[in-house]
């Protein structure tokens, strides 16, 4: 079984950084403009100026273990070895960077593993997350003679574990605040509004993911999408225009949760817990807590356990 997630720099510097999102910005499906349009651009204005500012951030979530993101993954696939029995063997990559997919495919079918299952954790399904995951572990097996045979995680937005899951570490987490928010914020990475023209389920499975969630908790959840990019028009609304403009709707107390994030990640621990706040409090707001990832918490790890086990039923029993 193979987990993977987007992917990090192998360090906070610049260089690391612009290697890192060299690989990143060149992915078709995460840059869906013609190759000759997009380079120069990605060449000539990105790569020279971004990995410097992109470096600041990382430093300040960087921890003793590295990136939040790499070692909350290997996190999760040790705590997740031997839940399916002894057969089965558990690692992780990355789409980006370090250790990569073909790399830990490579290791597990030297250790004899003949079926993998390959499991973007991405709750929502899009293409430049899910598919881009799976085009990956495709591609490398046309390289290779004996392919292991292979099943790939479906998208999991609905899911009555997941959903539980996302309950209960949300509750336990307002449980320890000092203060009680007058509402909760769903914050999803964002996406160009195109993709949702052409037929990507991405926006619609935020949405369901938050309905779900308010109804477990018995409450309504506000909705916003972060980390917008350049020009195109994103979907909307956008996270920090709500977190500048809700104090000023009188709702100056406010949780947010990224139920998109299967990890904690710049994205979550940077853009939300550190310039989100900044963002409220100078709007006028009071309190601010960006809630963690499900991570490698107890329920995260069992729904995973659970999710992982239904995939893998005709080719491991679990214990």
């Amino acid at each position: 079984m193979l987990l993977i997630n987007l992917g990090t720099p192998d360090a906070p510097e610049p260089k690391a950084v612009r290697r890192y999102l060299k690989q990143f910005l060149s992915d078709p499906r995460v840059i869906e403009i013609p190759r000759l349009l997009w380079q120069p651009i990605l060449h000539g204005a990105i790569l020279p100026a971004r990995p410097r500012r992109s470096a600041r951030l990382y430093r300040q979530v960087w921890t003793g273990e590295g990136s939040p993101l790499a070692a909350i993954t290997a996190r999760q696939a040790n705590a997740l070895a031997g839940a399916f029995g002894e057969n089965v063997q558990v690692d992780f990559a990355m789409r980006y960077g370090r250790p990569a997919i073909g790399e830990r495919i490579d290791v597990l079918k030297s250790a004899g593993c003949e079926r993998i299952l390959i499991a973007p954790l991405y709750p929502q399904y899009c293409a430049a997350t899910t598919a881009t995951a799976n085009d990956a572990a495709f591609a490398h097996l046309r390289r290779l003679r004996w392919q292991p045979a292979l099943r790939t995680l479906p998208p999991y937005h609905d899911d009555p574990d997941y959903i539980a899951a996302l309950k209960a570490s949300v509750e336990a987490s307002l449980a320890l605040l000092e203060f009680e928010p007058q509402a909760i914020l769903a914050s999803f990475h964002g996406m160009p509004e195109r993709t949702l023209r052409l037929g990507d389920p991405y926006h619609c499975h935020c949405r369901k993911t938050a309905r779900l969630l308010g109804e477990a908790l018995g409450r309504d959840l506000l909705v916003g999408f972060q980390s917008r990019f350049g020009r195109a028009k994103w979907l909307s609304p956008a996270t920090e225009t709500l977190l500048a403009e809700l104090p000023g709707r009188g709702l100056k107390r406010l949780a947010v949760v990224a139920p998109g994030f299967a990890a904690d990640c710049l994205e979550t621990l940077e853009e939300l817990a550190i310039r989100g706040r900044e963002t409220f409090l100078a709007a006028g707001g009071s309190h601010f807590a960006a809630l963690p990832c499900l991570n490698d918490s107890p329920e995260g790890i069992e729904m995973l356990r659970a999710l992982l086990s239904r995939e893998l039923e005709g080719w491991a029993s679990s214990p």
